[in-house]
């Protein structure tokens, strides 16, 4: 059986990642983040200002990268500064800080519509540099993505999808049949924990887990990376032993889209 223990390319990047991404946002300590990571979960996202700069994910980031596995971490560094000067000094500063000459993905972010030329010149001139290898964009708009992947310009594309909110499968999907595809990293996988609320269900119906949520993400071809939070060791825990299983069939997909259609209604 086909297991989510399989790492994958990330699109064209060449990067080889596990298919959970872990984000920094959640508090977990760095002891779990680094379990994730000894168990394949290699993309890690870290904010270039205050802002998602967790002192757990800090800590854990520095262990890998002193041990010696820094080439086996895909570190995915995010800026929401919507500025060029104020993403690169940023960037810099993040990089001293980890102890690393550079970043795999520079996430550009949250952007409702394209970037700025300016903003997207000072990205491409850190990857020119060699301190940034790939370029990413992340919103929540899910209609900037199809011209962006037209354009070709970014290598990483961070979206929207879960059950609740599926609308990438009509909108993003279709469009990613083109020689050369952005790696696509999907995000709120549990629709802030709405997914898992009991009193959010359809009558008679038992809540889904976390693990139900991420499975139903990327048993959708088009998915590279599920993002993942977890506040302890134990929600983290939880959550890896998903890398077990295998993508969703028919009749569990099913259940997820109703789960997914009476918490969006």
């Amino acid at each position: 059986m086909t297991t989510f223990r399989e790492p994958v390319v990330l699109g064209r990047t060449g990067l080889k990642v596990g298919r959970l991404g872990i984000s920094s946002s959640f508090g977990a300590p760095s002891q779990a983040l680094e379990e994730a990571f000894e168990q394949g979960c290699n993309y890690l996202t870290w904010g270039t200002f205050i802002k998602g700069r967790s002192p757990e994910m800090k800590t854990a980031l520095r262990n890998i990268i002193t041990a010696g596995k820094r080439d086996q971490l895909v570190l995915s560094m995010y800026s929401y500064a919507h500025h060029a000067f104020l993403t690169e000094r940023g960037f810099r500063k993040g990089l001293r800080e980890l102890g690393t000459d550079y970043a795999d993905v520079l996430l550009l972010g949250y952007f409702p519509r394209r970037p700025s030329q300016r903003v997207i010149d000072g990205a491409l001139r850190l990857k020119k540099e060699g301190l940034v290898r790939c370029i990413g964009l992340t919103s929540h708009n899910r209609a900037v993505f199809k011209p962006m992947i037209e354009e070709g310009l970014f290598d990483v594309l961070h979206l929207r999808y879960n059950a609740a909110h599926r609308g990438a499968e009509n909108e993003i999907f279709p469009y990613l049949n083109v020689p050369n595809k952005p790696g696509i990293v999907s995000f709120t996988a549990t629709r802030w924990r709405k997914l898992l609320d009991p009193k959010k269900m359809p009558p008679g119906e038992a809540p889904a887990t976390a693990g139900d949520c991420y499975r139903f993400v990327l048993s959708n071809p088009h998915i590279d990376i599920c993002m993942m939070g977890a506040r302890s060791l134990q929600e983290m825990r939880e959550n890896l032993a998903l890398l077990d299983q295998g993508p969703m069939d028919e009749a569990e997909l099913a259940r997820m889209r109703r789960i997914g259609d009476h918490v969006h209604g």
